[in-house]
């Protein structure tokens, strides 16, 4: 009895110990939300999501256009580097163990490391001097490498716990092979693809190194996508470097409505893999 108590002492401390480190890791995390929260929310109101921004020394202004500029640049990234990754995802699960799926694999994980920055270069090299201009063409492209590791594991892993006898039976009832991918295989597993998908979206939203070497940024409203772009994070970049106060204030601003994004997309990606997820 007295070993029973001493051990349920244990539990409890250590139990208690795990919850103190947990709730320990988020502080950092809760405290910089709270900074930005403080210095950004009393420069939001409407004229800031509808206005362009406004000269130096001039009293309010907006970025609209940087809104603009990161759904579009972000969506090109989105349309490039979604199709590409779950064909490459569906080619991993489906071919696990030859020398071709090995090397995919490998660099997949390499292009997973490699530094936003020097992806950002690269574009730069391969398609902003080619075309002599920096565009929001060349910074969706750069946006889509980074994409591409996210979503090919998620949709390779989504696959990978699809019981294959759902594949056989599919076979059984002389669906071919193509059709049985497309029309049972992926919707199966759709719940998992569209979740990378979202994560890899929040996370190219807030990117800001790849856009300073490729879509570079524009005070003005720009829809064309072989021509510079603004985009929030580019907002932020810009301005919390520069000496006037003002445009620090929308600097903060810029940063709580980047960050409202890329939460959202997040809770949102978590209620789907939870709702919609795979079960076999």
């Amino acid at each position: 009895m007295r070993q029973l108590k001493k051990r349920i002492v244990k539990d409890f401390f250590f139990s208690l110990i795990i919850i103190v480190m947990a709730f320990s890791a988020c502080i950092p995390l809760f405290l910089i939300l709270g900074f930005i929260i403080k210095n950004g929310a009393s420069s939001i109101n409407l004229d800031f999501f509808i206005h362009l921004p406004k000269p130096v020394g001039e009293q309010g202004g907006g970025i609209l256009n940087a809104i603009i500029g990161t759904f579009i640049i972000t969506g090109i990234a989105f349309l490039l580097a979604t199709p590409l990754s779950i064909l490459a995802g569906i080619y991993l699960s489906e071919n696990r163990k030859n020398a071709f799926s090995e090397i995919l694999r490998t660099s997949v994980d390499i292009l997973s490391s490699i530094p936003s920055i020097v992806i950002g270069i690269i574009a730069y090299l391969w398609i902003v001097k080619p075309m002599k201009t920096f565009s929001a063409l060349s910074g969706g492209i750069a946006l889509a490498i980074i994409m591409l590791p996210v979503v090919i594991k998620s949709t390779e892993e989504t696959f990978a716990i699809i019981p294959y006898g759902l594949k056989e039976a599919s076979f059984a009832l002389g669906v071919p092979y193509y059709r049985t991918i497309l029309k049972v295989i992926l919707p199966a597993g759709l719940s998992g693809v569209i979740t990378g998908t979202l994560i890899a979206i929040s996370r190219i939203a807030g990117e800001t190194a790849p856009l300073l070497f490729t879509a570079f940024g524009n005070p003005f409203m720009n829809l064309n996508l072989t021509k510079p772009m603004n985009t929030i994070p580019l907002v932020v970049f810009n301005y919390t470097t520069s000496p006037y106060e003002q445009w620090h204030k929308i600097a903060w601003a810029a940063a709580l409505v980047l960050l409202i994004i890329v939460l959202t997309l997040n809770i949102f990606s978590r209620i789907i893999s939870k709702k919609w997820k795979v079960k076999f």
